[in-house]
Parts: structure tokens; C-alpha cells; sequence
């Protein structure tokens, strides 16, 4: 099942993966976040943004 994991990297900040259904890493937090809320809440932003993304082929 996929599923978002939350943990801290090595200067102590909370980052997040997003695992697909066969574990590998498809996205990740682009910044780390001294508050484990803002992480929760940018996981948040991601699973409301991406149902209506659209996809842009700049080729």
C-alpha cells in the first residue's frame, strides 16, 4: 500500500517519502522542517494538490 513516511534526517529536521505500492521512493519533501506539524501539513498539501495535477509535457 502506498504511503507517506514521516522521519528526521541527519541535522535533525522532519522530512517525508512518499512510498508507491512496491516500496520504491516516487516524491519527497524538497525542505526540511524544524516543526513536525509543518511537515504533517505539507504531506497535507501534496495529498490535496495532486488528485487535480495535471500533467505538462515540455519535450
Amino acid at each position: 500500500m502506498a504511503q507517506f513516511e514521516l522521519y528526521k534526517d541527519r541535522i535533525d529536521e522532519y522530512r517525508w517519502k512518499f512510498r508507491a505500492d512496491n516500496n520504491k521512493i516516487i516524491a519527497d519533501s524538497s525542505e526540511g522542517y524544524i516543526n513536525k506539524s509543518d511537515c504533517k501539513h505539507g504531506i497535507e498539501l501534496v495529498k490535496q494538490q495532486a488528485p487535480d495535477a495535471e500533467i505538462v509535457d515540455k519535450t
